[in-house]
């Protein structure tokens, strides 16, 4: 039994690892909505609700109440994000619109298995937990050739869950991470003024690190029709980017946040499924992310200038209609707040992680009594966050001079098998 959950596990990792190229993208900050083309459906809402092995990536106490089986899925994801220089509010004769869309088409895999054995559950989820990429044909003012950055992150979470009775249980996930980053077209900040580090900062290629972190969580039946749920994912400690030490604080330094989520499963009718979630994922923790641009102390250096991105809260709530016994269709609205403070505009040009409001839908077809089809789709509203242009320029520009926008379509289809 060992063997065969040992083996059938490292199999689903090394398929997801193979074909795990390209990231996930900004949505509640650099976080997806959700993990799990049903719970996109929804979305996002994962946390008190058990739909199928890819719940274990939001919460590993899902994994004692899905059955034994297997999901794979693929998404394709389109954003669209611009930023604008004020070029009149500094006296130029008209604003200049760069488009970062040098990249447009993002191919996003996940997978998750899960397999009872005796009072415990075993779960593996592998999935892009966030991301960021902006593509700048025409250079923005920080510096030559193409700008832009390209950040990826990968979580793979071995899961153990243990049913404390019928209705509750709890869960544990060892968070292995690995990330790579790397940035082209920063040149004007390329040298000891402005950075730590100079040589570190852009046009180094891609580096990579990895770390651990830990999820945990509890979920359970309170009712004949309510289920709740709670989860926690710790702060992962990463190791740092070298080749960008005199980028980000701390020489290198670019940690995964912390994040709590709590969520609802109401079975409001027989074939009506209300869910809801609520998750705080502390961008403003992490130096390289939260810190303020505008810290009089240069990049790289200790607890330099980051993003100046503050915490993000999302509301997602979702409905399950079973149309007939083969057919299911679902409805999501997610709202999350905006990290990006409009006195910070210039740095986050090159993470535009604005968007706010998401509608979602999907679609789940019963294909055989141990097998389904689920569809989903994800539009992100437009949203802008227009620059202050109050501070006069420090440095290259001044750190509030831009407009920035951005809107994205994601649509994605998995398979999902019960043993």
């Amino acid at each position: 039994m060992y063997a065969t959950i040992l083996r059938r596990s490292s199999l689903a990792a090394a398929i997801l690892l193979s074909f795990y190229t390209l990231p996930a993208l900004a949505t509640n900050g650099l976080a997806p909505i959700g993990l799990g083309m049903e719970h996109r459906s929804l979305g996002g809402a994962a946390t008190g609700y058990a739909a199928n092995t890819s719940s274990i990536a939001s919460n590993p106490a899902a994994t004692s109440f899905v059955e034994d089986g297997f999901d794979v899925g693929l998404e394709i994801f389109q954003p669209k994000r611009s930023a604008t220089f004020n070029g009149k509010a500094f006296g130029m004769p008209a604003d200049v619109t760069y488009d970062g869309n040098g990249k447009q088409n993002f191919f996003i895999p996940e997978g998750s298995y899960k397999r009872s054995f005796k009072q415990f559950d075993f779960g593996l989820a592998v999935y892009g937990n966030g991301g960021m990429n902006t593509s700048y044909e025409k250079n923005p003012n920080f510096g030559t050739g193409k700008a832009g950055v390209d950040y990826q992150q990968l979580f793979i979470a071995p899961t153990l869950s243990y049913k404390l009775n019928e209705h509750h249980s709890i869960g544990v996930s060892a968070n292995l991470v690995y990330h790579k980053f790397k940035a082209e077209g920063l040149q004007n900040f390329d040298n000891a003024r402005f950075s730590a580090n100079p040589g570190h900062v852009t046009n180094n290629g891609y580096d990579s690190s990895t770390g651990i972190g830990a999820s945990i969580g509890w979920q359970g039946k309170v009712a004949p029709n309510l289920s709740l749920g709670v989860a926690y994912r710790s702060k992962v400690s990463m190791g740092k980017f070298d080749q960008y030490s005199g980028l980000f604080a701390n020489g290198g330094e670019f940690d995964v946040p912390a994040a709590l989520s709590v969520g609802f499963a109401w079975q409001a009718a027989p074939s009506t499924l209300i869910v809801g979630d609520v998750q705080k994922i502390s961008y403003s923790d992490l130096a390289a992310i939260g810190n303020s641009s505008h810290k009089p102390v240069q990049f790289g250096g200790k607890d330099g200038p980051g993003f100046g991105w503050k915490d993000v809260t999302a509301v997602k709530l979702g409905v399950k209609q079973q149309v007939t016994p083969q057919m299911a269709v679902m409805l999501g609205y997610n709202k999350g707040t905006n990290p990006v403070r409009s006195s910070e505009t210039t740095v986050n040009v090159l993470a535009p992680g604005v968007a706010e409001q998401h509608l979602t839908l999907g679609a789940e077809w019963q294909l055989t009594p141990k097998s389904s089809l689920i569809a989903s789709f994800v539009h992100t509203f437009e949203n802008e966050t227009k620059g202050d242009t109050t501070v006069p320029p420090p440095g290259p520009i001044a750190l509030d001079a831009y407009n920035l926008k951005m809107k994205q379509n994601a649509i994605g289809v998995s398979y999902s098998h019960r043993f």
